[in-house]
């Protein structure tokens, strides 16, 4: 039964034939991404509400969609904010809820309910997923003519473009930015429409009456059935200029254009811009479906640009800002080549160690375990991405522990004389038990990761899912092919020199071993002062924990990152422009700079996974992606231009930030300052702002409460308006639908709908004068002879201060007070400094008003909550399998005290490499619990099955100790070795999980060849003094009985 592959070659062949032919396909045909995807676990309702405060939006709007979803328990948290005119609410599900389709079913079902309740003028909300992915192509479409941008043209051709990259397989979706929406414009002359007798709602109606798009009933006969329509649809410009209008008190017609001006154009203002490489475009952003490979996919859509940017006109351009798949072969080729390396070294190694006929069938166990990996990848849907294939280096010294164990032992057997196909057996059932507890122990360490829910467990949950893999199939292999392969190598080429040699039989020195013999014999023979020894690391480890710089995730190196440019919260777009324009005039003189594209009013199309765009109709808010020439200086550029910018535009608030790893985060710090009075909030929120703008490293603070924007207050005089029978909700109406304008129909033009939007002329809308001298048409006028009265008749236009927005955190109001920092700082430095300085100033909340830390902290401590939710049970879990597999509680304590110890190594490794402790190197720590007690287990299951041991015999110990030495130091070194590209990784995102693996990995087994048996010797002494006490007790009853 144990060497059924050795007897049975048929199947030993096939078996590997179907290894390398499922393993290739799968390699070759397994979804490709730069990162992992993370669910969308959170979602957007926006409403609109013209002319309302940011106080009637939270009340009228806010509070009853925050009110409809607080019976959904699958919500986590609820995040608001009510401006004038627009409320956002934003959803967050549950990290634990797996299947979130039915949630966001539920919560836009619950939304139609709410919608109807909602007051009149308020518009329909709008739902938008909040997607956490990149974009696979981002392409600006750009007009580079020095005329004024036809935006009508560039959108139509975008258009085309967008039907191209829809219909390349594949693709998800396709998005357009910094579109233009064309509408019809009728702009009144407001004097002579009010002599008229017309207002802009008026005229809008009487348009919307000419474009009946409604049914007129059915012809009906006994022979057919025939639709009948009002051919009154407005098909073209000039049949809406030809609309009749009536006019006047005694009912005259008019045609349109004779009353108005009417032109197609595009909105003004624009509500969203796009500047790619300074020139006026249309941006298209496409995404690709999680199962398809990008590169493939990538080399379709060339093909298609290539094709488009041929037959376009002079003046126009196509720029590619984006093409992820250069990044995601970027990636793929890092860590494919730091797999290919460590598997390198580790055969090297092997070789100096084992000899070369063991290096090679261990190193072939490297090859077939990763083929059977990426198989098992196909099957359950995993891409290959940095994560996952990381997974695979850092398993690749693990995987290789099973084979050398196996190979070693088989070497030793055979060496002793045994047949092939008994030394195959033999080895096969000797370590079938230690080994599978070795494996299992270690599995067990890494579920945390591979289970970890929320999108920290999403980023980097495949790491556990592919260590476990690899790890189960390197046991499966190592017990069945690798060791039937060495039998039968043997068997067909015997090894029958006997004359010692290093490449045959492996790297030995006997003055090394002496002196390791002679280390052995005076550890053993005071145990108690080698395990007092052994602990001195571990403790340090632990001291100097607290001493460790933390970060959640380290930034990344690409050759972007990202600006975000804020005026005051009433500049116009127009002024945005002209700001960022001069902004790319500076960024360009550095160097290392190669262009820079912008998005205003919105927030730029996702080119990094955790870059989330959130931004929309904010005319003061522009976001620019910064393309390098080189990485190098990255951060001395970024730090650099931070320096510039704020120089440069004191009265803007310019945020140069790194592009970071892992799950989305605002800010590096947040505080959520909750408490009921808004001006308390503000007022208070002023004051961490001013604090922490005095830690050294944060370049800027934000709170979502502190900016009062200026705005016109129209006081009417009640008593004057009701005389001209006006009351204030007729005149804000009017004013509304004059300035702001009222659509009255729309032109249907190909496929595309264009409102026709009744208002008066720009000049009027941006002259406070030519506003105040409105005539506003009383209810009355049409039987009073049109009379109208001018609005500073009835009100005075103030500029008032008002408060920007209201937030609410779980329907509690709350301040957002944010910080950022120098690129190259760590969040949790600063927050430390933050917070001391508070308690040494004696900052005290006032009563009913408490503080919340958000931001990389909460971040931080929920992923961390998650992760090490289970590992209680895990813990038991990994104790049973040491207790069932070595039948023995005191043996499995000690594992379990040197797994403790693989901590504080860990902790120690961290700080002489002057690492930092952040995620990375948690889930180092984590899997090191269970790797760290594999030399443990090896060494025990041997001292249990020496007799002599077994009684403290320190001869005998050290005999097994030099037994197992090889094949421990022979795991440990190549297990270190792989780890050594990710050391060295210049990401800076697997350096602190390497070193915190490998350097405790190394010091846990010195534990297993020094501590472990020393602690085995005390053990077997107080057993046989237990056994002797026990027996003179029995001698001394047996002489009271005679």
């Amino acid at each position: 039964m144990f060497n059924l592959f050795y007897r049975n070659r048929q199947l030993l062949f096939l078996t590997l034939a179907l290894i390398l032919v499922w393993g290739i396909s799968s390699f070759f045909t397994l979804p490709r991404l730069e990162d992992p995807l993370i669910v969308q676990r959170a979602s957007n309702v926006t409403t609109i509400f013209p002319g309302a405060s940011a106080e009637r939006v939270e009340s009228l709007v806010t509070d009853r969609i925050e009110e409809e979803f607080s019976d959904i328990e699958e919500i986590d948290s609820i995040e608001s904010s009510s401006s004038s005119d627009i409320s956002i609410v934003t959803i967050f599900i549950k990290d634990t809820v797996e299947d979130v389709e039915p949630v966001w079913a539920k919560i836009r079902s619950e939304l139609e309910d709410v919608t109807p309740t909602l007051p009149a003028g308020a518009q329909d909300p709008r739902y938008e997923d909040i997607e956490v992915a990149a974009n696979a192509l981002i392409v600006g479409l750009t007009w580079e003519l020095d005329s004024e941008p036809n935006y009508t043209l560039l959108q139509r051709i975008a258009e085309g473009l967008e039907d191209q990259l829809n219909a390349i397989p594949g693709t998800d979706k396709v998005s357009l930015f910094g579109r233009s929406n064309e509408e019809i414009q009728v702009q009144l002359d407001q004097a002579a429409a009010a002599r008229l007798g017309l207002t802009a709602q008026s005229l809008a109606a009487q348009i919307q009456a000419s474009d009946a798009k409604v049914s007129a009933g059915n012809f009906q006969s006994s022979r057919e059935e025939l639709l009948l329509e009002v051919d009154s649809n407005l098909s073209s410009l000039e049949r809406v200029r030809r609309i009749p209008i009536r006019v006047g008190a005694d009912g005259q017609i008019s045609q349109l254009d004779s009353i108005a001006t009417v032109q197609k154009t595009v909105r003004n203002p624009a509500q969203e811009l796009a500047l790619v490489s300074g020139q006026p475009a249309i941006v298209l952003a496409a995404q690709v479906e999680s199962n398809f490979r990008v590169d493939e996919w990538a080399t379709n859509a060339r093909r298609v640009l290539d094709d488009f940017k041929a037959d376009l006109s002079d003046g126009l351009g196509l720029v590619v800002v984006l093409d992820q798949s250069q990044y995601v072969q970027q990636r793929l080729n890092g860590v494919l080549t730091n797999l290919l390396t460590s598997s390198l070294l580790v055969v090297l190694v092997s070789f100096v160690i084992l000899g070369w006929r063991s290096a090679l069938i261990v190193g072939s166990a490297l090859p077939l375990t990763v083929l059977v990996v990426f198989g098992c990848m196909k099957t359950m849907g995993i891409p290959l991405h940095q994560i996952s294939v990381t997974g695979l280096i850092i398993s690749l010294g693990l995987l290789i522990d099973n084979a050398i164990v196996v190979a070693d032992e088989m070497h030793i057997r055979l060496k002793a004389g045994d047949h092939p196909s008994q030394a195959v057996s033999k080895t096969v059932k000797y370590l079938l038990v230690p080994l599978t507890a070795s494996t299992l122990t270690t599995v067990i360490a890494f579920v945390p990761i591979a289970t970890s829910p929320g999108g920290t467990g999403e980023f980097i949950g495949t790491i556990g899912t592919t260590v476990i893999l690899a790890l189960l199939c390197s046991l499966v292999l190592s017990l069945t092919v690798v060791s039937a392969v060495m039998g039968l190598v043997h068997r067909r080429w015997p090894d029958q020199t006997t004359t010692p040699r290093w490449w045959k039989d492996g790297f030995s020195n006997s003055t090394l071993r002496s002196a390791y013999i002679s280390s052995l014999r005076s550890a053993f023979r005071h145990p108690w002062l080698t395990i007092g020894v052994s602990m001195i690391l571990p403790v340090m480890g632990f001291a100097l924990f607290a001493t460790l710089p933390q970060q959640f995730f380290p930034p990344t190196n690409r050759d972007q990152f990202q600006i975000e440019f804020e005026l005051p919260a009433q500049s116009a777009i127009a002024l945005t422009t002209n700001q960022v324009m001069s902004a790319r005039e500076l960024i360009l003189q550095n160097p290392d700079v190669a262009d820079v594209h912008w998005f205003l009013g919105e927030s730029a199309p996702s080119f990094f996974y955790n870059v989330i765009s959130g931004r929309e109709n904010a005319a003061e808010y522009a976001q620019g992606i910064v393309q390098l020439k080189r990485t190098g200086n990255l951060r001395d550029t970024i730090q650099t231009l931070q320096q510039q910018l704020d120089t440069s535009f004191p009265q803007a608030q310019v945020l140069v930030r790194q592009l970071e790893q892992g799950p989305p985060v605002d800010a590096p710090i947040e505080l959520r300052l909750y408490g009921s009075d808004i001006v308390q909030l503000r007022e208070i929120g002023n004051q961490l702002r001013q604090e922490l703008a005095q830690i050294p490293n944060v370049i800027h603070t934000r709170a979502a409460m502190a900016e009062v924007r200026p705005k016109l207050s129209l006081s009417v005089d009640e008593v004057a308006a009701r005389r001209a029978g006006l009351d204030n909700e007729a005149i804000a109406n009017q004013l509304n639908v004059t300035l702001n304008g009222s659509v009255g129909g729309s032109l249907l033009e190909d496929t595309e709908d264009i409102p026709v939007r009744v208002r008066v002329g720009d000049t009027d809308r941006g002259d406070l004068s030519a506003i105040s001298s409105i005539d506003l048409l009383s209810p009355q006028a049409t039987a009073t002879g049109n009379t109208t009265i001018p609005l500073s008749a009835v009100a005075d236009i103030n500029l008032v201060p008002d408060l920007s927005s209201i937030n609410r955190y779980n329907g509690q109001r709350f301040n957002n007070v944010q910080a950022f920092l120098q690129a190259g700082s760590l969040p949790d430095t600063v927050l430390r400094r933050f917070k001391k300085q508070l308690e040494e100033k004696n900052f005290e909340l006032p009563a009913n008003y408490r503080i919340e830390y958000g931001g990389e902290a909460d971040a931080r401590g929920s992923a961390v909550g998650n992760l090490i939710a289970s590992i209680g049970l895990l813990s038991l879990a990994i104790l049973a399998t040491l207790v069932l597999s070595l039948k023995s509680f005191a043996l499995s304590g000690l594992i379990a005290v040197v797994a403790g110890c693989s901590f504080g190594l860990a902790f120690m490794s961290l700080w002489v490499f002057n690492s930092i402790f952040g995620f990375t190197a948690i889930l180092g720590t984590l899997g090191l619990m269970g790797m760290s007690v594999n030399d443990s287990i090896v060494v025990v299951a041997a001292l249990q099955d020496e007799p002599q041991a077994g009684i403290g015999d320190t001869k005998a110990t050290i005999e097994v100790v030099m037994k197992t030495t090889r094949h421990v130091i022979a795991t440990t070194v190549t297990t270190m070795i792989g780890f050594i590209p990710l050391m060295f990784d210049p990401t800076g995102f697997w350096p602190p999980l390497a070193i915190s693996i490998a350097g405790g990995l190394g010091g846990a087994t010195v534990l297993a060849l020094y501590f472990i048996p020393a602690a085995y010797i005390l053990i077997a002494q107080w057993g046989n003094r237990k056994k002797g006490v026990r027996k003179t007790k029995k001698q001394r009853q047996q002489l009271t009985t005679n």
